[in-house]
């Protein structure tokens, strides 16, 4: 789960070294001081992405909130564009309503830069974003990548041609030469190639010659060098003048840019073997990252696999025309945009884009609904994985709503069902809403998809959208006797009765859920019954019964491996402790609730624990802890969406004015201020009474050698810890801690555990 430092941002590191510039990087500086729009515009393979984050670089000190990284290239619903900035700021749309508003009111005060890429699909989505950003946040400054301006209010635009050439037939001696932008990168990219490759007087001719032809194009200077592995560049520079005077049949200087780089392209295509082409083109199906599993599984021949897949994959990736990535120890590939657009058109010209895309469609389908079933009770690794391959699923949910692949989408949308209560509640809300209506009908046909719609509608607090939801849920699941659903819808839709106030109709709902589930020994309408259960006992005042409904919570949750549920069931049941005065126990509960909502990165249940152990802090006596936990936790539903309930709301309340009248209201405001502007890393470990988690270097996957789970695991190695009980504490085996102390030693050149210990005591001195 991404977790970004605030000061640095989620800026990436450039795949490769940068090349010159020094032109358009000192316009871009210098307009970025006057202009709150700068857009880098020219045609793709120019290098416009490089250059942006070359820029953002850096200006990083500039900008007191950072610099944030938004790529658009994998994102083709105009529709998730703000959801993407939301992302991208580590913000959440997790509970509210209207993910924009959460955006907006983050920037109102915020000093950063924006860099959006990849906007020339989504073009207007795009300026609309942008025009309403920079209007909320007179603190904020935008670059954007297109191939055309955004045309929004303010806007500067900076053409980004190719890279500088080299004079023709010169003579110039070879150290000034080597000097040029584009004989820079390529000299760069043939020696990375051969591991041997250096410019001479020999080759020199050739290589200038290379690279004018080539237009300083950086894309297409790259797949010529790559091909130094195999050809000299004379045979690289007399095989790619054929295939330009064929397309000229004149001077070259008739061949516009763009042509040159798809001829560029198209020349590296055909270079392939047969099985290497119809690979490349069949990979253009993903909109994201992908496996070699799920190569394996789509590029398919009309017979079987194709004969050795991989082999062909790696030649592409060894040719630069797949990029080769690791994400969470687990090698993924992608492809640069331009090329992704070069082989949909070789995949529509071969007639096979039907049949990939329904493999494509096929296997996410399959995928997520084989996983659906044990997603709740293996969450972080589910969510690991639904985290990079979102993409993929949305472009799948797009496919199916174009075609008419309604049911199959429905599925796809309602086995995502914790992805999208745990990171994107207005996202599932969108997709849902596209596929079933909550105006239509009840359908027989979609009695998990009303309950899901409902069920993220009283995340949302919209109990105008739960009630119809669940009503329709409650009706398809008695048309169809399936009494778990039933049992889970009567419950849910108890405590959207609840938050409308009416108390009797929850309460004879609640007893129908219970009377249903009684029978069942079904674990999760059991919990969904205990949860509304503890709910309203605790709104109702009955504590008592609040507390054993939330106990037995507990024990089903953990019984299950349902960390969800037991973060939820934590709460209830520290809220009972606390309304009691068992502060000690309040605080244990909540203590490991937050644990918990840490290890799934839940936000919305972070704010609630925190704000709850506000409130135990303040009866406790801790007064200016209290007002700290409150700043916090007030940043934290703010960057959710979410809304305070009405078993928090009095409680928060009591704590706010006996933290106020104990402390004064300068010296409260203070220590309120103090918690708004902590780190959330810093937030939660105040919380839990342990040392800050970002002073340990690799804690930001940006900022050191270490992984954000590595990090983790570090700190809780110096504490002294055994792998068991890290495992405990994050909830992971003791074979995957063992394998992060292993990657840790490696990385570190370590040997033992007290390395470990004296680095992570260094870093926090530091």
């Amino acid at each position: 789960m991404p977790r970004f430092s605030p000061r640095r941002g989620n800026l990436p590191a450039e795949a490769t070294s940068f090349i010159g510039r020094h032109r358009e990087l000192a316009e871009i500086r210098k307009r970025l001081t006057t202009t709150r729009v700068v857009s880098l515009v020219g045609p793709g393979g120019v290098g416009k992405t490089r250059l942006a984050i070359r820029v953002a670089t850096d200006l990083g000190r500039a900008f007191a909130d950072g610099i944030w990284f938004v790529e658009l290239a994998e994102l083709h619903d105009p529709a998730l564009v703000s959801r993407a900035v939301l992302e991208a700021l580590d913000l959440r749309d997790q509970a509210a309503t209207e993910p924009l508003s959460v955006l907006l009111a983050h920037l109102q005060d915020k000093e950063l830069l924006l860099v959006v890429d990849n906007c020339e699909h989504l073009l207007a989505a795009a300026a609309q974003l942008v025009t309403q950003v920079i209007m909320a946040g007179p603190g904020v400054r935008v670059i954007a990548t297109s191939r055309e301006p955004l045309s929004v209010p303010g806007e500067h635009v900076v053409p980004v041609p190719p890279l500088e050439l080299p004079p023709a037939h010169s003579g110039q001696p070879v150290a000034l030469v080597r000097q040029n932008e584009a004989v820079m990168l390529f000299t760069e990219r043939a020696a990375a190639a051969t591991g041997a490759f250096g410019l001479t007087a020999v080759n020199q001719a050739a290589v200038v010659d290379l690279c004018r032809r080539l237009d300083g194009l950086p894309l297409a200077i790259e797949l010529a060098a790559v091909r130094t592995r195999v050809l000299t560049v004379e045979q690289i520079l007399d095989r790619l003048k054929d295939r330009f005077a064929l397309l000229t049949g004149v001077a070259h200087s008739a061949l516009p840019r763009h042509q040159t780089l798809r001829t560029t392209i198209d020349w590296s295509h055909d270079l392939l073997d047969a099985d290497e082409q119809t690979l490349l083109r069949r990979l253009c199906v993903f909109a994201g990252s992908f496996t070699w599993g799920a190569v394996e599984s789509i590029c398919t021949s009309g017979t079987g696999p194709l004969e050795n897949m991989f082999d062909s994959l790696s030649s592409l990736v060894d040719k630069s025309l797949v990029i080769k990535e690791d994400i969470r120890q687990l090698a993924r590939y992608h492809l640069h945009e331009t090329m992704r657009e070069f082989a949909r058109l070789k995949l529509q010209e071969a007639g096979e884009e039907a049949i990939v895309e329904q493999r494509c469609t096929e296997y996410y389908w399959s995928r997520c609904l084989q996983s659906a079933g044990e997603s709740r009770s293996r969450i972080l690794e589910w969510l690991e994985w639904m985290e990079v391959e979102i993409d993929n699923v949305r472009s799948v949910l797009g496919r199916c709503i174009a075609n008419g692949e309604l049911d199959r989408g429905v599925d796809l949308t309602t086995s995502l069902s914790w992805y999208w209560i745990t990171r994107a509640t207005a996202e599932g809300v969108h997709w849902l809403d596209q596929l079933v209506g909550i105006d239509t009908g009840v359908s027989g046909t979609r009695p998990w998809a009303y309950f899901i719609r409902g069920l993220l509608a009283i995340l949302q607090a919209d109990s105008a959208a739960a009630r119809p939801a669940l009503g329709r849920a409650i009706a398809a699941a008695r048309a169809i006797d399936q009494p778990n659903l039933l049992s889970q819808s009567l419950a849910m839709a108890s405590i959207a009765e609840t938050m409308v106030g009416d108390r009797a109709s929850a309460r004879t709902l609640l007893d129908e859920a219970q009377a249903v589930a009684v029978d069942l020994g079904d674990v999760m309408a059991t919990l969904a019954v205990l949860q509304a259960s503890a709910l309203n006992g605790l709104l109702a005042g009955d504590h008592k019964a609040a507390r054993a409904d939330a106990s037995e919570g507990v024990r089903l949750s953990r019984e299950s491996g349902d960390l969800y549920g037991l973060e939820h069931m934590l709460l209830n049941l520290g809220f009972a402790a606390l309304i009691a005065g068992d502060l000690d126990e309040s605080k244990r509960h909540f203590r490991e609730g937050l644990r918990i909502a840490h290890g799934i990165d839940d936000r919305v249940a972070q704010f609630y624990l925190l704000g709850a152990l506000a409130c135990e802090a303040s009866k406790s006596g801790q007064v200016r802890l209290s007002a700290r936990l409150l700043g916090a936790a007030e940043t934290m539903r703010a960057r959710a969406g979410a809304s305070i309930n009405g078993i928090l709301a009095p409680l928060r309340d009591d704590a706010e004015g006996s933290a106020m009248a104990a402390l004064g209201e300068s010296k409260f405001d203070a220590e309120f201020k103090a918690g708004l502007d902590l780190s959330r890393d810093r937030a939660l470990a105040l919380a839990l009474g342990e040392p800050a988690q970002v002073a340990v270097v690799g804690l930001d996957p940006n900022a050191g050698p270490l992984g954000t789970r590595e990090a983790d695991v570090a700190r809780l190695v110096a504490a002294g810890m055994s792998n068991k009980q890290i495992g405990r504490r994050l909830f992971i085996s003791d074979r995957t801690v063992a394998s992060h102390v292993r990657n840790i030693m490696n990385k570190l050149g370590f040997r033992s555990r007290v390395q470990i210990a004296v680095w992570i005591a260094a870093s926090k001195e530091n």
